[in-house]
């Protein structure tokens, strides 16, 4: 996107609820700030979510004495509701939220945004429990942040260190993607937007950040502890039951150098080898295992058949969708003809070996013998039936694989549906302001 002179690069949303105490300080503080060191356009929105007592007054007399201040007005709490409003609304490349007791240190606000700006990360967010962060707070508060980022780690599997920090920042394109799927409008919303966003496979860049506790929170600890237990309960079932449609975002931002063609390397061969590999030693244990039970009361021929038989059903329908990213029932049976035709290939490269062992040894060969030659003929099956498969039944120029949800299976691996691999979305682009000063003089 590109982005103009007077537009802002950055949009800080501080949301606020009954902060008439705190609101005019902490705002004139942050806007000082930006103005010493954001090189720049910014803008300051101050979200106010249904408060009772002076906050929108305040927020009005900002709005209308600072030329960077926006004031908003929401009739319904909650932290989640009001960050998806304003960042739906505005038009900065570059989108950030922060508490507005500004218990962290501003000075990280810039190494913050600067990974976006450049486009390298996603998303950005401060981390009070990195090991170079330096944290003043009471051990109440300390356990039970640290509690929750282990309950983070151990039911959804989190690798980012800190989800409850009130500092973090966002691009705009991500947002317009990743904010649909965010449920929550409270507390838990950034939570669940950052396991969203890791799970996609998106950068997640974190700030260790000195932060100095504010005593006076108004924050309930108990309800807003409750309500995010419940949050991880509702995330967790819906990614292990697979309805959230993560496809859309599985490709990252920007350039990617997985989207680049290499010269003699046909496009997605080495993620699609990967995919093919994983398949097949599972596909190898299930036939063994099958093998094994069915020599138990037939022959080693019609127990190899049998066997292989199951595992190649099994292998081209997982194939069909892992590795080359095929989904839906269009032309299903028609690759699983075509697996089968494989499969008779496979079988008469393992019945052949089987048929050689016999005609070699004297009387009949041990068990350890028949699996190890099978293992064998296996491996260049194997082989066979990769190249049979991404050149024959799944081939990349085909309309079934080209098309796939994800871009899997098309010919540069970047196909997806709505465009989230494309190279067209790229970092924000930024105004030259080398001469000019991006702020306003007043």
């Amino acid at each position: 996107m590109t982005v103009g002179r007077s537009q802002p690069v950055l949009d800080v949303v501080v949301p606020v609820y009954n902060e008439e105490a705190d609101l005019e300080r902490c705002v004139r503080r942050l806007h000082d700030h930006l103005t010493r060191t954001f090189p720049y356009p910014f803008r300051i929105t101050i979200a106010d979510n249904a408060s009772t007592d002076r906050t929108p007054e305040i927020s009005a007399r900002l709005d209308d004495g600072i030329d960077e201040v926006t004031a908003v007005r929401l009739e319904q709490k909650g932290r989640g509701r009001a960050l998806r409003t304003v960042w739906s609304m505005s038009r900065a490349p570059v989108l950030a939220y922060m508490d507005v007791d500004l218990s962290t240190d501003l000075n990280a606000l810039l190494p913050l945004v600067a990974p976006l700006i450049s486009g390298h990360s996603d998303l950005a967010i401060g981390s009070r429990l990195a090991r170079s962060s330096r944290v003043v707070r009471g051990p109440k508060r300390e356990f039970i942040s640290r509690a929750y980022n282990l309950i983070l780690r151990g039911s959804l599997a989190a690798r980012f260190s800190d989800a409850q920090c009130g500092f973090k920042a966002i691009r705009k394109d991500v947002a317009e993607r990743l904010l649909p799927l965010v449920e929550d409008t409270g507390w838990f919303f950034d939570t669940e937007m950052l396991v969203l966003a890791e799970r996609a496979g998106l950068r997640i860049h974190e700030v260790p950040v000195d932060w100095v506790d504010d005593p006076d929170s108004t924050v309930h600890i108990v309800r807003t502890a409750t309500e995010d237990l419940k949050g991880v309960w509702r995330v967790g079932r819906a990614l292990a039951t697979g309805a959230l449609p993560l496809d859309r975002l599985r490709r990252p931002f920007g350039d990617d150098p997985r989207d680049r063609g290499l010269s003699g390397v046909p496009g997605g061969l080495a993620r699609q080898l990967v995919g093919f590999c994983v398949v097949g030693a599972l596909s190898t244990l299930v036939y063994l295992l099958l093998y094994s039970l069915f020599r138990l009361g037939t022959g080693p021929q019609v127990a190899n058949a049998l066997a292989l038989l199951l595992s190649a059903l099994g292998n081209t329908a997982a194939n069909r969708r892992l590795t080359f990213g095929v989904r839906g029932r269009d032309r299903a049976v028609r690759h699983q003809a075509q697996g089968l035709v494989v499969f008779a290939i496979g079988l008469a490269l393992t019945s052949g070996s089987l048929a050689a062992l016999d005609a070699a040894a004297s009387g009949t060969p041990a068990h350890s013998t028949e699996l190890a030659v099978l293992i064998a003929a296996n491996l260049a099956a194997t082989v066979l039936r990769f190249l049979l498969f991404r050149a024959w039944v799944f081939p990349s120029d085909s309309a079934d694989g080209a098309g796939s949800a994800d871009g899997a299976g098309s010919a540069d691996g970047a196909g997806s549906a709505d465009g989230a691999g494309s190279a067209g979305i790229g970092a924000p682009t930024v105004p030259d302001l080398t001469d000019d000063n991006p702020r306003t003089t007043r």
